[in-house]
């Protein structure tokens, strides 16, 4: 089928140039990426991936009051 189409430069410029690079006629180029296009328009979203999320407290009887007893209540008395 033939038909007109007007292009913005930019977009030119980039289909000229993966054109020579590729040695691919203009035409066979645009259809290309008219298609690569049209199919991932088409393509079901993902759903997005989601962290879940959980509290990280202390154990009982442990708070950030006193640094030096946490870590020996954590790592020991060898924490040095």
């Amino acid at each position: 089928m033939r038909t007109t189409l007007s292009l913005d430069d930019d977009v030119a410029r980039l289909l000229n140039k993966e054109s020579r690079k590729t040695g691919a006629s203009f035409k066979q180029v645009v259809n290309h990426f008219l298609r690569l296009g049209l199919t991932a328009s088409k393509r079901p979203a993902r759903k997005p991936f989601v962290v879940a999320s959980r509290k990280l407290g202390l154990p009982a009887g442990l708070n950030y009051d006193n640094i030096e007893l946490l870590l020996e209540a954590i790592e020991g008395p060898l924490h040095r």
